[in-house]
């Protein structure tokens, strides 16, 4: 733990809980899944510069920065500082939305020229993603696309041996998509613009960074955007049919720290709410620790990755999906009472919380007869964010083949409606088509 002037680090787990067994469906007893640690209290650059010489004994760090952050601040700049420029070995400015394998295999090749001995990424997104596979590509001396392709979980001829990354893997996160928590990776090769699962043992951060002032310089629709996928992991989790008495009790704190810091960023308009950001950070992490012990997530995530390669961002999925999945299950639930009583429980904690509450009076709604549906589409509207296929410009004549892709996905089956027909899930997208 470290110190600097008045302030003091927390240092610790970021999870109290062991994985579960089996990641968004991968089976992980074979797998060391590591857990990284979480850094608050200090200022991003003074707890990233410790922790590199101290922590890592690390003296040549290679950066992957938010191409928007490094052209539009001087955060980066203070990083570097920080660390001593002497110890900075190489910057990436940005990553291309949805990972390329080049882009993976051109960082992978400048850190092993530059013998980097650690990574650390400053932004989140792509920039996670990209440099998680960038640590198992230095492991592995994987250089090409060829190679690297067999190191998919799609791969046909996984090789016989994979060395666990060695290089460490430090992640300052500027959005609340959460992928920082977890393990498990995604890169789309060039050539056929098709993303693929990455997930072997040793996988991921070491640390995380979290620093709420850092992130008052978060474009606020990407903000709130990603914030809604951090409160989709929530709600999906407390609806999950095979969900722990642990994992609800992480998935309600985590709705309660989620949704009220939301709507304070969203009616922050000098932009230095800084406790308000702090509130969402913590909520971000008890919802991957869901995701993480196993809970199986439901329709809104299954539908949603297939929305992704059609230009919207995962968070915007989630604005889109949530309420909608919602509707539809309690709409098909059929007299299962535990699929009702499960909305009911979540609705009650999003009424109980006063801030909350007043903004879903606001539009209208009365607590005896919204549905989640209704109080997560109100939430939604009152962050300004869209909630339809329209919004997003995608035709409705692409919805019958998105709908026979969505039933690929490894959480179409566990939402607690099930979905193995390409017609429920129609119906679902003909409901937000807008």
């Amino acid at each position: 733990m470290f110190s600097s002037g008045a302030t003091t680090e927390t240092y610790e787990l970021a999870f109290t809980t062991p994985p579960g067994p089996d990641l968004a469906g991968i089976p992980t007893a074979s797998l060391n899944i590591i857990t990284p640690h979480v850094s608050t209290g200090l200022p991003y650059d003074v707890a990233c510069a410790q922790h590199i010489s101290s922590t890592f004994a690390a003296s040549k760090v290679f950066i992957v920065a938010s191409k928007s952050l490094a052209a539009t601040t001087v955060r980066l700049d203070r990083l570097i500082a920080a660390i001593d420029k002497a110890h900075v070995v190489g910057v990436r400015k940005g990553i291309t939305p949805h990972t390329p394998w080049s882009e993976i295999l051109s960082i992978a090749a400048e850190c092993r020229d530059a013998e980097a001995d650690c990574i650390v990424t400053l932004g989140a997104g792509s920039l996670t993603d990209g440099c998680k596979i960038v640590g198992l590509c230095l492991a592995n001396n994987i250089r090409t696309p060829e190679e690297l392709a067999t190191y998919s979980l799609e791969s046909k001829t996984p090789p016989s041996k994979v060395h666990e990354p060695t290089v460490p893997l430090i992640c300052i996160p500027t959005s609340l998509s959460g992928g920082e928590y977890f393990s498990l990776a995604g890169g789309t090769d060039d050539a056929t613009g098709h993303k693929q699962p990455f997930l072997h043992s040793g996988m991921g951060s070491r640390l995380v960074i979290l620093d709420p002032e850092l992130c008052l310089t978060t474009p606020e629709y990407h903000w709130l955007s990603t914030g809604i996928r951090a409160v989709d992991h929530c709600v999906e989790a407390l609806c999950c049919l095979t969900a722990m008495e642990e994992s609800d009790r992480k998935a309600e704190e985590g709705l309660r720290s989620l949704v009220p810091g939301l709507l304070r960023c969203k009616a922050d308009g000098e932009g230095k709410d800084v406790e308000a950001r702090a509130k969402c950070q913590a909520g971000v992490r008890l919802g991957m620790e869901c995701v993480r012990m196993g809970v199986p997530m439901g329709g809104s995530h299954a539908i949603g990755h297939q929305l992704g390669p059609l230009g919207v961002p995962h968070g915007v999925t989630s604005c889109i999906m949530c309420p909608a999945v919602m509707k539809y299950n309690i709409r098909h639930s059929n007299g299962k009472s535990e699929i009702a009583s499960r909305q009911l429980k979540v609705k009650e904690i999003l009424w109980s919380v006063r801030q909350v509450a007043d903004t879903l009076r606001g539009t209208g709604l009365d607590p005896n007869t919204a549905d989640l549906g209704d109080c997560l589409s109100a939430i939604i509207a009152a962050l300004g964010l869209p909630q339809t296929l329209k919004d997003m410009k995608i035709s409705p004549d692409v919805i019958p083949a998105l709908s026979e892709r969505a039933l690929a996905d490894f959480w179409s089956p566990t939402n607690p409606i099930p979905l193995v027909k390409a017609e429920q899930v129609q119906e679902i997208l003909e409901a937000i088509a807008g």
